[in-house]
């Protein structure tokens, strides 16, 4: 039975490959992700297009490909490299990783290849990838998937994580697998590395990234729910597998990308910039495809797939990613001092309690800015994706992932 995991390492080549070729130019990044992409630059490459040599092998080993990124780019950084895919020249099952946290990630990685290798050499293929920019591993992960990976397993944090699941998605739909040869579909994985993941936490995991490879040596698969946004033009929908968020909580997000060198203390400088000039606002919302209503001086709107975000806030507490349906959080008339004061509620999920916090199960919201000012911000996964209106709504079970 074959199996595909990718890893993408931005910055470079990993040396197990026994070729490289250019990413298909014809794959094109979501219009919400949008970035140039610089040509290749060596002139040496194989014109042959596949990521693995002999997709079509009736061979039981799994392939496994890695997507990793060692300088761990910010989404928020512009592409700085040429694009490349690694190839793998053995008949075995191929995996493929994807890695990105901040600038430990490459050394991390490093460590951590010899007990990859000792669990997993002996049923799988290891091909690696290195990712050179933002949105490269979207690009990685739908070629991988298109070819019959097994699995596709991000290296990393949340945003490593966030492009994969992109990935698995094109035009609306899911990517399709064009190997015939194929007997499942690609599952997605994730070791994490660095900081941790807020994905992670939900699943009760460690940041334990040999734990991660036991799993995936284990390979047992659970569905997992997504959730997808889309806007009022005619723009590519965007996917997010963790916790999407509007107004305060999304500004700073914004700005914390700007600090991410100093790891999770970006997330308070992040914060104490957005209250800067920060107001309340009005907005307007439709749950379940029913009736409009009005939630008054709202300081943060919290769409969860999962229960945590901004590095350990556990702020949409119940929420599951394989229960079919978002638990939004709103928190209305906060001041910068509510903050402070139950900062460590936010972070144990106890604040659901609090006054002027308020929950629900939802399918489907759509979200608007009733001043129509265009200044509302909204994030998903931590990746800043412009402004209200807005709608969310969940894709149940729309991936299978190693757990």
């Amino acid at each position: 039975m074959a199996c595909c995991y990718q890893v993408s390492l931005g910055g470079g080549i990993v040396a197990v490959a026994a070729s490289s070729f250019p990413v298909n130019s014809k794959l094109k990044p979501f219009p919400a992700l949008k970035a140039e992409l610089p040509k290749p630059m060596a002139s040496d490459l194989s014109p042959d297009r596949s990521i693995f040599h002999d997709a079509s092998s009736s061979s039981p080993r799994r392939d496994l490909v890695f997507i990793v990124n060692p300088r761990g780019f910010s989404l928020f950084l512009s592409c700085i490299s040429c694009l490349f895919l690694e190839k793998i020249q053995i008949k075995k099952q191929q995996l493929l990783f994807g890695a990105g946290a901040n600038g430990r990630t490459g050394k991390d990685w490093k460590k951590l290849l010899p007990y990859l290798r000792s669990r997993l050499d002996k049923n799988c293929n290891i091909c690696e990838s290195l990712t050179s920019g933002p949105y490269h591993a979207i690009d990685i992960t739908r070629e991988a998937i298109r070819e019959g990976a097994d699995a596709v397993v991000a290296v990393g944090g949340d945003g490593t994580l966030h492009e994969v699941v992109n990935g698995f998605f094109w035009a609306g739909k899911p990517v399709a697998n064009h190997n015939r040869e194929a007997t499942r579909s690609t599952a997605l994985g994730l070791i994490p590395l660095g900081t941790g993941s807020d994905f992670a936490r939900t699943l009760g995991w460690k940041n334990d990234p040999r734990e991660a490879i036991d799993r995936i040596a284990e390979g047992l698969r659970s569905p997992v729910d997504v959730g997808v946004i889309t806007g009022e033009s005619e723009e590519e929908s965007h996917y997010f597998i963790n916790v999407a968020d509007i107004h305060l909580s999304a500004k700073a997000g914004y700005f914390a990308s700007r600090y991410k060198r100093f790891g999770n203390l970006c997330y308070v400088i992040g914060a104490l910039q957005a209250f800067m000039g920060h107001k309340n606002q009005d907005l307007r919302i439709k749950v379940n495809e029913g009736e409009w209503e009005t939630c008054s001086l709202v300081t943060a709107l919290c769409i969860g797939n999962a229960k945590y975000f901004g590095g350990g806030m556990k702020i949409t507490p119940n929420a599951d990613p394989s229960s079919g349906n978002f638990e939004v959080v709103i928190l209305q008339d906060f001041k910068w001092y509510d903050f402070i004061l139950k900062l460590h509620r936010l972070y144990n999920g106890t604040h659901l309690s609090v006054k002027n916090v308020s929950s629900r199960s939802v399918f489907s919201i759509e979200v608007e800015d009733i001043s129509g000012s265009g200044s509302i911000y909204v994030q998903s996964d931590g990746e800043h994706l412009g402004f209200l209106p807005r709608k969310f709504c969940i894709l149940p079970s729309a991936i299978q992932m190693i757990c």
